[in-house]
């Protein structure tokens, strides 16, 4: 029997067991998945701790940036975005992936989004640092984020634009409302955080797509608005199947996770 966790701080009620658990379930395989309380000072040694019974990890912010400087060896994708959602266990070395990415471009190519030429980003953390990439596999090649602190966004943003090949302009929240206009709009906040630019799409031309991360609550005000507003909304969920689908071929070696069984699993759960 192989163990896996999801790491995070707070624990919360944390939804990736509930994937794990129904495609272990319909693959056969008889491996656990818990959910793990884990701070950032205690990552390095959670991970000394791990013997062979160890498949893999799931990491949640910010252990997925405090991960990256104790793998033994991270995909390229963890490089150009700097994070890792995904640890693979293989004979004691710790492989890092980031699976973040392969998710949210799979939600949105399902919610007909397969090319973007104007991306505004909402947020500065990791999880923007994936949606700038998404939308560099979309075919952007350049984009806006707009930040609540712009000079701790530059730190990272300009960088990791860099390594992505796409060009950031970081404007302030102020100027959100000058922005909401773009062909795709990704929300990269946590719950709630977005809320207050909601009545900002009445005062934005209702085109386009709006992408929130956010699945519970869900809708979000966020993405109310915006569908109100006439715009395509894809929501969080879609984008934590698939992630979650990618780790399991990652971490079982099995090449086809049962997509339809998650998602049922997981809807269930949040209802």
């Amino acid at each position: 029997m192989k163990q896996l966790a999801v790491l995070r701080s707070p624990i919360g009620q944390a939804l990736s067991p509930v994937l794990h658990r129904a495609a272990y379930q319909a693959l056969g395989l008889d491996w656990t998945y818990e959910a793990r309380d884990c701070t950032p000072d205690r990552l390095g040694s959670f991970l000394a701790s791990l013997d062979d019974t160890w498949a893999g990890l799931s990491l949640t912010m910010p252990l997925k940036r405090t991960v990256v400087p104790l793998l033994d060896r991270a995909s390229d994708t963890v490089v150009r975005i700097g994070a890792a959602n995904t640890v693979v266990v293989t004979d004691g070395r710790l492989i890092g992936e980031n699976t973040d990415l392969y998710g949210m471009v799979q939600a949105l190519r399902e919610g007909g989004v397969t090319a973007a030429a104007d991306v505004t980003v909402l947020g500065a953390g990791a999880t923007a640092c994936t949606a700038l990439a998404a939308a560099r596999e979309l075919g952007c090649d350049q984009a806006t984020v707009i930040a609540r602190d712009v000079r701790r966004a530059r730190a990272t943003l300009e960088s990791t634009g860099e390594r992505i090949g796409i060009r950031v302009r970081i404007e302030p929240w102020a100027a959100a409302v000058d922005h909401l206009s773009a062909g795709l709009v990704v929300s990269a906040l946590p719950p709630s955080v977005a809320d207050a630019l909601a009545p900002l799409w009445t005062r934005t031309r209702a085109i386009g797509t709006l992408m929130d991360v956010v699945y519970r609550p869900w809708p979000t005000a966020l993405g109310h608005a915006a569908e109100v507003a006439g715009r395509r909304v894809v929501g969080g969920l879609p984008m934590l199947v698939h992630q979650a689908a990618r780790q399991i071929t990652l971490q079982t070696g099995q090449l086809t996770p049962p997509i339809g069984k998650m998602l049922h699993a997981a809807t269930a759960a949040l209802a």
